[in-house]
């Protein structure tokens, strides 16, 4: 009976030196409460703002898309305006990669960049100017990306 307890404990700990460790990538976007995700049109951006946990790669990064209409205005050479037409746009915005914070936790705010549309066939002609004034945006999907890898998704209406 001694022979086999030796035995089995000495396979036991042999399995134990040659386990690795897994390391599951498992950020995710805290979804409820005040600290879930809120986006904001503010014009021609959208603003969105919450936390993410459970953060355990090297880098993360947080993405956001937004699509909508852009109202657009055109100015002609002598500095007329004159309306263009509404065009769908789609307004995205970056953390970039930014180092794992030790907790694993981290709150954020991230802004889009001004989307630009074409200045033909927005406007009359090439030589017209195409500036957005306003967009009229839909849902909002942030992304987390662990390392370069996906780690989580939500969608978040924009007010």
């Amino acid at each position: 009976m001694r022979r086999i307890t030796i035995v089995l404990a000495s396979v036991l700990a042999m399995l134990g030196f040659m386990a690795a460790p897994a390391f599951a990538q498992s950020g995710h976007f805290i979804t409820s409460g005040t600290q879930a995700p809120v986006c904001t049109d503010i014009g021609t951006q959208v603003r969105c703002t919450g936390k993410v946990a459970g953060l355990g790669g090297e880098t993360f990064e947080i993405t956001v898309e937004a699509p909508g209409v852009a109202s657009v205005e055109c100015v002609n050479p002598g500095g007329n305006r004159a309306p263009g037409q509404d065009t769908a746009v789609t307004a995205e915005g970056t953390t970039e990669p930014l180092p794992t914070p030790r907790n694993g936790q981290y709150r954020f705010g991230i802004t889009t960049d001004e989307p630009t549309v074409p200045n033909f066939p927005t406007c009359p002609n090439p030589q017209w100017t195409a500036q957005v004034v306003d967009v009229e945006f839909g849902d909002a999907t942030l992304s987390l990306f662990e390392d370069g890898q996906l780690s989580d998704e939500v969608v978040v209406p924009v007010g």
